[in-house]
């Protein structure tokens, strides 16, 4: 038996970010998890798989394809399957040979087992010499569940796909692990009409059984994601978006406003559409909400102070006609960070592709880019003798690389003018594309932040263009590539504290050095509104967490923003 078993389910997931996920999980957290998810169409294939059991071209069906390290030959994964990944430390299987990895095959088999058994699919099981999961055993037998597994120094990767509501003329497009006297089949097909959820809901208790002493700890994103969700600007479900539930491999391309998503005044400005995003709240359990008009507690009433400091930057900035997300996103501690020297820059213009429940930036059409924007914000930190620079940009998904490029270039810009100083840079999701982060951590910033912003269950409610699984395989990849990483959670939305615990949990098991909370501010009567005002010693508690996490820095405190003590958080950081 082991430790408390942490239980995700991500919603939809591409391929390649859920291998990176399990990859970092596997080799940076000590911790037991059980990723559950769906995926876009693709075929994956072992080591040693025959080429010949893939009957078409993957490309030409709009399915991607995968060589990984696990055993097995060609499957498929795909809408309708619930996709599991056990990453666990086996007590007593420190090697992966072949009488080790058998043993573990047989318990998730037989979570399985048990699982389909609790939603009344009787008469399941093992099929001799065939792995995964078989009904009508005694007559035609036909496979419910692959299996294919690595265990390797103790640990485990890869899992299992469990055909739910699964379109499976699509194994019609492989010899389904090289079984050609066999068929797969689906839980709908076997007439059994559980739902995604409850599916789900029967595994992870059998899996807290057979795999932990203690229980387990959950967090689900939500469970169903519409078109008209998405927020205006960012690709829509019928121009490749890259959501949690929407393929990460389609083609980067503007899509037009959707009508329920947002409505625009006559400048052009978007206004995220109150009615939806409290719908979607709703959905997240989140009701009611503090009106704009009710006083807040003393601990958020920011001091406005015009200070020397705080005129002589604005000075700069206005001098290098440049823009700062303290100003875009009216940030309560504009006058202390600039009084003492300190700012974010603000990248690629000042209108968002985005528009988050919670964000007071611009999300009108976005400009053409500035191409001597990196070399001018290189000017002030030069100007300012700045010994850290923070850059961030609003989220570009109508570019081929989300903006990269110009994170890349100023972060060389800087070098140039300044190479003393310091570079952190905070960056959007870059609609997943691994390409587009590799740009910026090929230019060397010294911190690479992006923000979760807040806990799984929220996300489609707060953030619906960006997702909790995909930010979390952004920091994985940071921090695999050795970059110093921090991220930052908004509190005060509709969240509790225990899942904010579990976000850093989640965060530190990716390798997160950094992490910043503070207290949702509602900007205007459009955005979201604050569900609670979160007393001063749960940011204590917070920090608390955040060091028997082993995370380096938690910078919280209720005004606290992601770039608030930048400088100091970064100096916290033992060298690596």
């Amino acid at each position: 038996m082991h430790s408390v078993l942490q239980v995700r389910w991500l919603g939809r997931v591409g391929f390649r970010e859920a291998l990176d996920l399990q990859r970092r999980l596997w080799a940076h957290s000590a911790d037991n998890y059980l990723l559950l998810l769906e995926h876009h169409h693709v075929f994956t294939a072992g080591p040693s798989a025959d080429e010949a059991n893939l009957l078409v071209d993957p490309g030409e069906v709009g399915a991607d394809c995968v060589r990984i390290d696990r055993g097995g030959d060609f499957t498929y994964h795909g809408p309708g399957q619930l996709v599991g990944y056990p990453i666990l430390t086996l007590p007593g299987r420190r090697g992966g040979g072949l009488a080790e990895t058998a043993a573990y095959v047989c318990d998730l088999e037989q979570v399985l087992i048990d699982a389909l058994s609790d939603l009344g699919l009787g008469g399941c099981g093992r099929l001799r010499g065939y792995p995964g999961v078989w009904t009508d055993l005694d007559d035609t037998p036909r496979k419910l569940a692959a299996i294919g597994v690595r265990l390797s120094r103790g640990r485990t990767m890869h899992g299992f796909a469990l055909n739910v509501e699964t379109d499976l003329s699509w194994f019609e497009r492989i010899i389904p692990c090289g079984i050609r006297d066999f068929r797969p089949t689906s839980l709908r097909a076997e007439g059994c009409a559980a739902t995604m959820r409850e599916v789900a809901d029967a595994v992870v208790r059998r899996a807290a059984q057979r795999w932990s002493d203690t229980g387990c700890e959950r967090a689900d994103v939500a469970w169903r994601q519409r078109p008209s969700d998405l927020s205006a600007f960012s690709w829509g479900s019928g121009s490749g978006h890259r959501s949690e539930s929407l393929s990460p491999d389609a083609r980067r391309r503007p899509a037009p406003a959707h009508p329920d998503a947002a409505t625009s005044d006559a400048s052009g400005r978007v206004e995220v559409a109150l009615p939806r995003s409290r719908a979607r709240l709703a959905q997240a359990g989140v009701g009611g909400g503090m009106t704009l008009s009710e006083r807040k507690p003393p601990w958020l009433r920011a001091r406005m102070d015009l200070n020397d400091g705080y005129l002589r930057l604005r000075r700069v900035m206005r001098q290098h006609d440049l823009v700062t997300v303290c100003e875009e996103a009216g940030c309560p501690n504009i006058f202390e960070c600039w009084g003492s020297g300190t700012a974010t820059f603000m990248l690629n213009g000042e209108r968002c592709t985005r528009a988050c429940g919670f964000c007071l930036v611009d999300t009108r059409q976005p400009a053409p880019l500035d191409p001597g924007e990196p070399c001018r914000v290189a000017d002030a930190v030069a100007e300012m003798e700045l010994d850290h620079a923070v850059v961030t940009a609003v989220a570009r998904d109508d570019l081929p690389d989300g903006g990269a490029a110009a994170f890349a270039e100023t972060i060389a810009a800087i070098r140039a003018r300044s190479p003393g100083t310091t570079v952190e840079v905070l960056v959007p999701d870059f609609g997943g594309d691994a390409s587009s982060l590799q740009t910026v951590l090929d230019a060397g910033p010294d911190i690479l932040n992006h923000n979760i912003e807040t806990v799984a269950r929220l996300q489609r409610a707060v953030r619906p263009s960006a997702g909790y699984a995909r930010s979390l395989v952004l920091l994985a990849r940071s921090a695999a590539a050795g970059h110093v990483t921090k991220s930052g959670i908004i509190v005060g939305m509709g969240e509790d504290d225990a899942e904010v615990d579990l976000a850093l949990a989640d965060l530190a098991a990716v390798g997160v050095s950094i992490v910043t909370i503070g207290q949702y501010l509602r900007p205007t009567s459009h955005h979201i509104p604050v569900a609670r005002w979160v007393p001063p010693e749960s940011f204590e508690r917070w920090r608390e967490v955040g060091a028997g996490l082993d995370i380096d820095h938690v910078e919280s405190s209720p005004l606290t923003r992601s770039s608030y003590h930048a400088a100091e958080s970064a100096a916290a950081v033992p060298p690596a």
